[in-house]
């Protein structure tokens, strides 16, 4: 999709991502999971592409380890992670294009724990949305489209008239499992496989079209 295409359109509300949607936390993110991959005896090189924009206790259980509890070994990496905040960052310009937005119109929706999610939004200086989903919030995480119906839910709108801001193929996924419009941010991802992502609009950052996503919502 090319940014002229979203001139005649509309949306009630916006959801983002987190975490290389508008936090650029991969060095962190990436440092407390390779030692732990490690300390399992995982490829590191293979492991870490898999873990971005799921769940903790998701990543884990998927790798079926003899003897390894989910709940326990995501709670430590939840813990490692809130202690790692150093090199976390802004997507450039998201802050400024959040602030610009209603705060009844916008919410975060992110496969990490509500703890760590809080840690990094503050890490980063951006503003805590009055409507934020986390890891606890749902049964079902991402690729399942639970979390955007629930936050959509939330404020009061429909999915599908909500532009969605994802960045890696696991969000894109569920973002389009649940009818919203989405934006793919390019900033620390510039793959993107699932099928009807190459059809979306993609911006590098906040500072890329900011003016044109901000001007298709409704209130504004």
């Amino acid at each position: 999709m090319t940014p002229d295409l979203l001139t005649d359109k509309s949306f009630s509300a916006m959801l983002f991502d987190m975490d290389g949607t508008i936090i650029n936390s991969i060095a962190a993110a990436e440092n407390v999971w390779a030692k732990w991959a490690r300390s399992h005896g995982i490829d590191v090189e293979t492991f870490l592409p898999t873990i971005h924009g799921r769940r903790a206790i998701d990543t884990i259980a998927s790798l079926n380890l003899p003897g390894v509890d989910a709940v326990t070994e995501a709670a430590y990496i939840t813990q490692a992670e809130i202690a790692e905040v150093e090199g976390i960052e802004e997507i450039p310009g998201a802050a400024a294009f959040l602030n610009q937005i209603p705060k009844s119109k916008w919410a975060v929706v992110t496969s990490a724990p509500r703890e760590l999610a809080l840690t990094r939004l503050k890490a980063a200086g951006l503003p805590i949305p009055q409507v934020l989903i986390t890891a606890e919030d749902v049964e079902q995480g991402k690729p399942k489209p639970d979390c955007y119906l629930l936050a959509a839910k939330r404020l009061g709108v429909n999915c599908a008239d909500c532009l969605i801001f994802e960045d890696a193929e696991i969000g894109i996924a569920a973002a389009l499992a649940c009818g919203g419009t989405l934006v793919v941010v390019t900033a620390t991802h510039t793959t993107h496989s699932p099928a009807g992502a190459a059809q979306q609009l993609a911006v590098k950052d906040y500072l890329q079209h900011g003016g044109l996503l901000l001007s298709t919502l409704k209130c504004l």
